[in-house]
C-alpha cells in the first residue's frame, strides 16, 4: 500500500467516523462499536486518535472545519450585506442539517466537543459582526451598532449551541440558524 493510498484510506475512514457520529451521536458508542460499524479494527481507529475522547474531539474539529469552508464560500459568493448575512447564516444551518439531535446533545454534553462548538460559535459571531460592519460602512444597511447586533446574534448562537433554544422552541439547530438569518437581515434593512 502506498503512502498516498494509506492517507486516502485514513481520510475516508475519518469521514465515515464523522458520518456515523452525525447520524447517531457518539456518547453511547464504544471504540468496539465504532470499529464494528465501520468494519475496521480498533487498531485502525487508533491510527486516527489515541482514545475515543480524542476521536470525538477530532471528529468535531473536522466537522466544523469542513463546515466553515462551505459556510465562508457561501457568504463570499453573495453580494450585498443582507444577502451575505443570509447566505452565511443559512449555510451554517445547512451545515448543521445532517447532525442528528443525538449528536447535538452529545456534542453539548461532552466538554471537549462542546469547546470546539463554542469556539466555532464565537468565530461565527465575529464573522456576523464583520459582515454588518462592512455593510454599515458601505451604507448598504441602516446604521446599526454592529457590535450590538453581533452580540445578539452570538447570544442566540450560544443558546442554539447549548441546546437551550431547542428545548424552549423545538427548533433544531439548522432551523434556528435560518430563523436567525431572517431576523437579522430584516432588522438591518434600510
Amino acid at each position: 500500500m502506498t503512502a498516498a493510498h494509506a492517507t486516502a484510506r485514513r481520510a475516508q475512514l475519518f469521514d465515515s467516523v464523522v458520518a456515523l457520529f452525525l447520524a447517531e451521536g457518539f456518547a453511547h458508542l464504544t471504540l468496539d462499536d465504532i470499529a464494528a460499524r465501520l468494519r475496521c479494527s480498533k487498531s485502525t481507529l487508533y491510527t486516527l486518535a489515541a482514545s475515543k475522547d480524542d476521536l470525538v474531539r477530532s471528529a468535531a474539529v473536522h466537522f466544523f472545519t469542513s463546515a466553515a469552508v462551505r459556510v465562508d464560500a457561501a457568504s463570499d459568493a453573495a453580494t450585498g450585506t443582507r444577502e451575505r448575512l443570509a447566505a452565511y447564516l443559512g449555510a451554517v444551518g445547512e451545515a448543521l442539517a445532517p447532525a442528528s439531535e443525538r449528536f447535538m446533545t452529545d456534542l453539548a454534553d461532552f466538554e471537549p466537543s462542546r469547546l470546539v462548538y463554542e469556539r466555532n460559535t464565537a468565530i461565527a459571531a465575529e464573522r456576523v459582526r464583520g459582515i454588518i460592519d462592512d455593510g454599515v460602512r458601505a451604507g448598504d444597511v441602516r446604521d446599526v451598532h454592529a457590535a450590538f447586533v453581533a452580540d445578539v446574534a452570538a447570544s442566540v448562537m450560544v443558546s442554539i449551541q447549548s441546546r437551550a433554544l431547542a428545548r424552549r422552541t423545538g427548533l433544531d439547530d439548522a432551523a434556528a440558524y435560518r430563523e436567525l438569518a431572517t431576523l437579522l437581515t430584516a432588522g438591518i434593512a434600510r
